[in-house]
């Protein structure tokens, strides 16, 4: 839900939180073939992927299991900067741009939960990194590492969400028109409020695997300055409604915090520590 809510702030102001990166040109591809050899991501690059769009991937780091870290709605790699080189220290590490976001290639809207979920799929595969994965997702991006791992179960060791909330119930017409996917601001052209609801509505056992979903807390102060009463309702009960992701395992925990929405940059060591106690339970099991 706040994930949708800040974009709807993003849309209004008419700016991305990522630094003014654009996605890379349009060009005509031909679809890739199984025949080409994994790219080295060391350094990061492009990732062709079946229909021949690119996507830019860095992974860096070794170990098992690989940490995927999908970022928030309308962020690039950059903004898990404050996380990538203490993961990589321990184990392997990627981070991506989605299509239409900094140096990866542009994709026609609206894009859905399956082409998000579709992206990330095909990017892993041609990058012939292995598994299994612990998938982190911040915000929006939570709804696709639970897309990917209700298709993927055997291949996921663990998840992170970071304050991923539950689909925002009755949306004002304001928010509905400002998430729109051809909205101007709308820079992923995702179609927002669906995502959420599909991933929402797909969610199922993935597996006994250690899974940490950490939820915001708000104060009274915060919920009395929301702008829509949707929104206040949805604040109110964030913390409660978060527990739905515990349907993906039974060792699922949550972390409340009281940092806001953004918790990764009001408190980027708890993220990162999260991260790596995930990755340790992880590792137990082999």
């Amino acid at each position: 839900m706040f994930a949708v809510v800040f974009i709807a702030a993003i849309a209004v102001a008419g700016c991305s939180p990522t630094s003014g990166e654009q996605p890379r040109s349009a060009e005509s591809k031909s679809p890739a073939t199984s025949s080409a050899a994994p790219p080295d991501l060391e350094a990061g690059g492009p990732v062709a992927l079946p229909d021949g769009r690119e996507l830019y991937v860095r992974c860096s780091g070794t170990g098992s299991p690989t940490v995927i870290l999908e970022a928030g709605d309308l962020d690039t790699t950059g903004s898990y900067a404050f996380a990538e080189r203490d993961l990589a220290a321990v184990t392997r590490t990627c981070v991506y741009d989605r299509a239409n976001l900094g140096s990866s290639d542009p994709a026609p809207g609206p894009r859905q939960l399956t082409d998000l979920v579709a992206d990330l799929e095909g990017w892993i595969d041609a990058s012939g990194e292995p598994g299994p994965f612990v998938l982190v997702g911040t915000s929006g991006g939570g709804y696709i590492t639970a897309g990917y791992a209700v298709e993927h179960p055997d291949r996921i060791a663990g998840m992170v969400f970071v304050d991923v909330g539950a689909p925002f119930l009755d949306p004002p017409p304001e928010i509905i028109d400002e998430t729109r996917p051809d909205h101007p601001g709308n820079t992923e052209k995702r179609d927002y409020l669906q995502v959420e609801k599909d991933a929402w509505g797909a969610r199922r056992l993935v597996g006994d695997i250690p899974v940490t979903v950490i939820s915001n807390q708000y104060t009274e102060d915060e919920i009395a300055d929301a702008e829509f009463p949707s929104e206040r309702r949805g604040m109110e009960t964030n913390v409660e409604e978060q527990e739905g992701w515990f349907v993906l395992s039974p060792r699922a925990e949550q972390l409340v915090v009281t940092t806001g929405h953004a918790v990764e940059e009001v408190d980027p060591q708890l993220v990162i520590d999260a991260i790596l106690d995930v990755v340790s339970a992880a590792r137990a099991e082999d």
